[in-house]
């Protein structure tokens, strides 16, 4: 009773009116995994919560053609085990308010950079510890942005983020994509997108990704420039992986790497299979193995399920 509570006011905080809670969509999806987990200097046993969240987001016909368009998403620690209540567990996610119509949407808040979205689905392990954030640099949702999707037209589709200085002696960001095709694979067999960064959390960054499926087989890959505003770090890296659907299960393999110009290279392996029970519900298992800066090894084995609503 709370939760629903809870929803209303932020739906009556965006400015929208009481017609609009009719509705709302509230959404979320629970991922935890049991796993052992060796940052370099032993392992351990962890229970991890993978980005779990819960949000609420929803539209109202503002004229023809134009509706007002809301989000407000948080991520939640279901693993936090402070019985004191000292930690905070929950963060904010995306987090917006905006227009939608036949020019696409515009948005105001926290969001997604456009290179970030341009991905896709290709991350195999989104969340879990074989992420690509890992390795790569642009996996950016930032607040003080102004968000733009463009609508399909022949397939394609135009994004775009403005990222405020907010601060005199930083400087504006910004982020553009190109895509094609449906990330999902489910209208297209194919979906591909370049996107770039300037300046964007201190990075400068070029990225071409591709997924396509051939049968019951999906491929992807991608390849990224990223290189520090001050010069250093510059590093051009890739990924590639392959998922085989089998029946209820899915057989997943993931490898990426990142070169350095001038300090040691990382890249990281990750196998895993996922067991759909129904719709909502799926438990899997992974095993991550990172080869980092300085020689450190990581390891990483984990079981776990995600249950969306």
């Amino acid at each position: 009773m709370k939760f629903v509570k809870s929803s209303l006011c932020l739906a009556l905080l965006s400015g929208l009116s009481f017609n609009a809670l009719a509705e709302v969509d509230i959404y979320g999806k629970a991922n935890v995994t049991v796993q052992s987990s060796d940052d370099g200097e032993g392992s351990f046993t962890e229970i991890k919560s993978n980005a779990s969240r819960f949000g609420l987001k929803g539209s109202e016909k503002i004229s023809d053609g134009l509706e007002a368009v809301y989000k407000f998403e948080f991520q939640v620690d279901v693993s936090d085990a402070d019985s004191k209540g000292d930690k905070d567990n929950i963060s904010a996610r995306n987090q917006y308010v905006g227009f939608k119509g036949s020019f696409g949407q515009v948005v105001i808040g926290r969001n997604d950079t456009a290179l970030k979205q341009a991905q896709g689905k290709v991350d195999l392990f989104s969340d879990l510890e074989g992420d690509i954030k890992n390795i790569f640099k642009g996996e950016n949702r930032l607040g003080n942005s102004v968000s733009y999707a463009s609508n399909s037209y022949e397939g394609f589709k135009v994004l775009a983020s403005f990222i405020a200085e907010d601060d005199v002696d930083a400087k504006n960001g910004y982020s553009v994509a190109l895509t094609y095709g449906d990330s999902g694979l489910k209208k297209s067999a194919v979906y591909a997108a370049i996107a770039a960064d300037s300046e964007v959390n201190g990075y400068d960054v070029v990225r071409a990704t591709v997924q396509g499926k051939i049968e019951d087989f999906r491929l992807g890959a991608m390849y990224q420039t990223q290189e520090k505003l001050d010069g250093s770090a510059e590093a051009d890296g890739y990924l590639v992986n392959a998922a085989y659907l089998m029946g209820s299960n899915t057989f997943k393999v993931q490898y990426q790497a990142m070169d350095f110009d001038d300090s040691d290279d990382k890249s990281a392996v990750t196998v895993g299979v996922d067991h759909k029970l129904n719709k909502n519900l799926k438990v899997f298992g992974f095993y991550s193995s990172f080869d980092m800066d300085n020689n450190v090894d990581q390891d990483y084995l984990g079981l776990g399920m995600e249950y969306k609503f």
